[in-house]
């Protein structure tokens, strides 16, 4: 077959105005000033919710309950579930933490949904009452909510992504955004709900919990991208801008410093960032222990930990800062890193990565060629990596969602579920009721046999799935499922 005809310049030209018009957005070349709404593009891939793992959200991740908190119990769900309160809605997004023990789903309509652990108000609803099922955030329906960031106790949601530099070329995305600020089009907006005592839902303040969402402090470029670690949270704008705010022990907000004051001669407390702060410096270390900085960053991907971050940037490298703890900075030494450096294992021709998870204790990167790697610690014995090494056992395997939970790891690939953790766990991997509950080593989970699944997203001890539902055949896959209707009547 002969290749297909390239079209020139002009007709290029023209499809991309067509498209602009088709799509209600204008043309930057056109200076009307009549009203218009810009509607941006959400995820494409949908499909239906799946869960397994930990559901007492009271207690997983604790020792023992806090005071005033009652126990309503919850299963261990060891193979994946439907769940049934779900079970008419196609999810576009599904979001959880690796510290997280609440999650958050949003429907191919745009609106959120949130359940789990609720002690700070962090799931939206105006109040702390546990959820057991998706429950419909009412403070936010009528605005459409593209993805959401869980931290510890604090939940952060993005409003109308504006990919802008997937329509536009680059000379085109100032004039689009000043077009639609200068007509109070709102879009790439930050709402913040939940814990606020370290200022991690940069609203300008400290202190008490925040109960219903609320528009943070920021005004500049529309924000394209949203990550909370326990206490604190980062966001990226459409230039490639990073901010973070809240807690800053450690250096995890990359401002070089870790916030610590002195208030009396023996109590200590940190200087928070009450609202968003641009990220000014990336540096690098050459062999001779040199400090470079590092220019023309732009972010293209963040991720969290407890305590630390990890960022992709457009040109492929990877950058880590925060508590450098049992290696999960990736630097060949446990030192803590307090602006953004490069990880120099990711730099050079074909070396380059292309997506990034991060765990508790740990950090994971998939290379440009598509072999995963790991560093950190993520299981409660033996050495940690100090370097990113890679997960031979997925050697040649087409990855496309990596979720982590507190330890263990879930991985969709080719036409699996591939997970792993150390005991304990809660039932995360997948691999079904009577079957091993831990492994070290990565192992296909067989319960998702005939399941495709489009996305992963794990909390502290629980896994969410995004389940493709185009054919009958593959419906019928998922209703074979058992289904997960929690009823507290029956939980001790």
């Amino acid at each position: 077959m002969p290749p297909r005809k390239r079209k020139d310049n002009g007709d290029l030209d023209m499809e991309k105005k067509n498209k602009r018009k088709r799509d209600g957005v204008p043309s930057c070349d056109d200076e009307s000033d009549e009203e218009a709404e810009i509607i941006l593009p959400a995820p494409m891939l949908h499909g239906r919710l799946l869960i397994c793992g930990a559901t007492n959200w009271d207690l997983v991740g604790r020792r023992q309950l806090p005071k005033g908190v009652k126990n309503l119990g919850g299963p261990n769900l060891w193979a994946p579930h439907t769940v049934g309160a779900m079970k008419e809605q196609s999810v576009r997004s599904i979001i959880s933490g690796c510290c997280a023990a609440h999650s958050v789903v949003i429907d191919t309509e745009g609106q959120a949904y949130s359940w789990g652990r609720n002690d700070k108000a962090q799931l939206g609803h105006g109040d702390t009452e546990r959820r057991d099922i998706p429950t419909t955030i009412e403070s936010l329906t009528g605005t459409s909510i593209i993805t959401a960031a869980c931290g510890r106790n604090h939940t952060l949601f993005l409003s109308e992504d504006p990919l802008f530099r997937t329509m536009f070329p680059d000379t085109e995305i100032e004039k689009i955004w000043q077009w639609s600020r200068a007509r109070k089009i709102e879009h790439g907006q930050v709402y913040a709900v939940g814990d606020n005592k370290m200022s991690q839902l940069g609203l300008g303040h400290q202190g008490a919990p925040v109960p219903s969402p609320t528009r943070i402090q920021y005004k500049g470029p529309p924000i394209c991208r949203v990550a909370c670690g326990a206490e604190f949270s980062m966001i990226a704008d459409i230039r490639g801008n990073l901010y973070s705010f809240g807690c800053p022990e450690y250096g995890q907000l990359g401002h070089n410093t870790d916030g610590k004051y002195f208030v009396t001669s023996n109590k200590m407390t940190f200087s928070c960032e009450l609202q968003p702060r641009k990220v000014q410096v990336f540096i690098e270390k050459t062999r001779e222990g040199h400090v470079v900085p590092v220019i023309d960053v732009e972010v293209q991907d963040i991720a969290c930990g407890v305590n630390h971050a990890v960022m992709l940037d457009r040109k492929k490298r990877v950058f880590t800062w925060g508590f450098g703890g049992y290696g999960r900075l990736g630097h060949t030494e446990p030192k803590n890193e307090m602006v953004p450096r490069m990880v120099k294992f990711f730099e050079g021709l074909n070396r380059g990565a292309k997506m990034i998870a991060a765990g508790s204790s740990f950090t994971m990167a998939v290379n440009e060629l598509g072999a995963l790697y790991l560093w950190g610690k993520n299981k409660p014995s033996g050495e940690a990596a100090m370097y990113p090494k890679p997960v031979s056992d997925l050697s040649g395997w087409q990855i496309r969602s990596i979720g982590c939970c507190n330890m263990s790891i879930v991985v969709a690939a080719d036409e699996s579920i591939v997970s792993w953790g150390s005991f304990p766990t809660y039932g995360e991997l997948g691999f079904g009721d009577n079957k091993p509950k831990s492994s070290t080593i990565p192992q296909e989970a067989k319960p998702f046999d005939g399941i495709f699944v489009h996305q992963v997203s794990c909390g502290f001890g629980h896994a969410l799935f995004i389940a493709r539902a185009d054919s009958e055949e593959e419906q019928k896959n998922i209703d074979g499922l058992p289904e997960y209707n929690p009823n507290r009547n029956k939980l001790n």
